[in-house]
């Protein structure tokens, strides 16, 4: 399986996907939303309050769904650790993100949906160490409409792992997916566990 772009998803949420026999049904786009049962005006009503007002037409070649960064936030750190996956993905390969040991953190999404109703967005980190999977994490974002301002999404928090035996390098891939099974953007980043944040 690939995403959008022709990358591989990772390989284990690729297994998971084939065990799933659920088909959703089409689905409909916001224009086609807001004009059904017209001539029902609460309905008419609701929709407009739930879906807002139809977006400005956009730029075709603009995604859906873009991921704009990703910061871990711990109180006990220095300041937010900030990921920019507006641009070159490929950048980050060579990053190493430090997170001290022991500390308690969260996980700030940033993204944008640009031309239809996105249901069921969540977050897929698979962490691996010397080329085995140590971690998946699987963080379930919700369902959102189109609008101009970016939304944001925080984990509930966690505790970075601690000791001798977790400190060290570890790589990361991540993808941004949905319902549909639309990776909207995957990503592999390098990952540092360290006694401070130094290190």
């Amino acid at each position: 399986m690939t995403d959008k772009d022709g990358g591989p998803l990772p390989p284990d949420e690729a297994l998971d996907d084939t065990m799933v026999a659920y088909r959703a049904p089409r689905q409909k786009s916001l224009r086609e939303l807001q004009e059904l049962d017209l001539d029902d005006e609460s309905l008419t009503k609701y929709k407009q309050a739930l879906l807002g007002p139809l977006p400005p037409v956009s730029d075709p070649c603009v995604p859906n769904v873009q991921v704009m960064r990703l910061t871990l936030m711990s109180e006990q750190a220095p300041g937010p650790i900030t990921m920019d996956l507006s641009g070159d993905l490929v950048v980050l390969k060579n990053q190493v993100f430090v997170l001290k040991e022991g500390v308690d953190y969260r996980v700030k999404i940033t993204f944008k949906v640009n031309k239809e109703i996105v249901c069921g967005l969540r977050c897929l980190h698979h962490t691996y160490r010397k080329g085995l999977r140590v971690d998946k994490a699987v963080y379930m974002v919700g369902s959102y409409g189109p609008s101009t301002q970016e939304y944001e999404f925080v984990t509930p928090v966690e505790e970075a792992p601690q000791g001798a035996l977790a400190r060290g390098a570890y790589v990361v891939l991540s993808c941004f997916t949905d319902d549909d099974r639309v990776a909207h953007l995957s990503w592999e980043w390098g990952l540092h566990i360290c006694k401070d944040w130094q290190d």
